[in-house]
């Protein structure tokens, strides 16, 4: 059960910007076990900012703005940690010539062209996926969406060899077959960026899947 509760802590620790404590002696090993957490904390997330979202509704808020601020509050529990992988990768994707630059462009912080429309297509596809659900199918979806997006990144790591030995991939998990059959074209592998853009992709697809079977 402590093991249990060790996974645990550091998985909302890396997955949210909740402040937890460290367990005592947790090792590289210990956040790879940890991957097996994922979805559930996914699925917390999803269930706090679904209610956030009905909140707003009932209070008056327009479906549109009440998503847009959902998405917001979203990305302030998370840290827009995937934001940032999706961003990161579609500027070393778009913008490098051959490997060794793709990787370089994804280590820069800096926002590029094609990071900023990656990451304007993706708010824009959630949004109007989001404002589309109907009151009773909103926590449910973002339940879904949050614990499948997070809980496909295991797969990713067991699947492809890590493009660069120094990262943080190398300890964390996988994401969507698009996604990786991408890096492994571009990239040769996966790296962090990569399993945070995935979990990206996999997110908004679930969101634009569910509002166009339930919108």
């Amino acid at each position: 059960m402590n093991q249990w509760l060790d996974d645990l802590r550091i998985a909302i620790a890396f997955l949210t910007r909740l402040p937890m404590p460290h367990p005592d002696g947790a090792r590289p090993e210990s956040f790879a076990r940890a991957q097996r957490l994922f979805p559930l904390v996914g699925a917390g997330i999803g269930a706090a900012v679904g209610l956030f979202c009905l909140l707003l509704r009932s209070i008056g808020v327009p479906d549109l703005a009440a998503a847009a601020l959902t998405l917001g509050g979203a990305a302030l529990l998370t840290g827009a940690l995937h934001e940032d992988g999706l961003a990161d990768v579609a500027d070393g994707f778009g913008g490098g010539r051959d490997v060794a630059a793709k990787l370089e462009i994804m280590r820069d912080s800096r926002l590029g062209t094609y990071g900023a429309l990656a990451l304007v297509v993706s708010f824009a596809s959630k949004l109007a996926a989001l404002a589309a659900l109907p009151d009773g199918m909103v926590v449910q979806s973002l339940i879904a969406a949050h614990a499948l997006g997070r809980g496909a990144l295991p797969w990713i790591a067991i699947s492809l060899p890590y493009a660069r030995k120094d990262g943080l991939a190398a300890n964390a998990g996988a994401s969507a077959l698009i996604m990786m059959q991408l890096a492994r074209r571009q990239i040769g592998g996966q790296t962090g960026d990569v399993l945070g853009g995935a979990e990206q992709v996999a997110e908004t697809a679930i969101l634009v899947l569910l509002a166009a079977r339930l919108g």
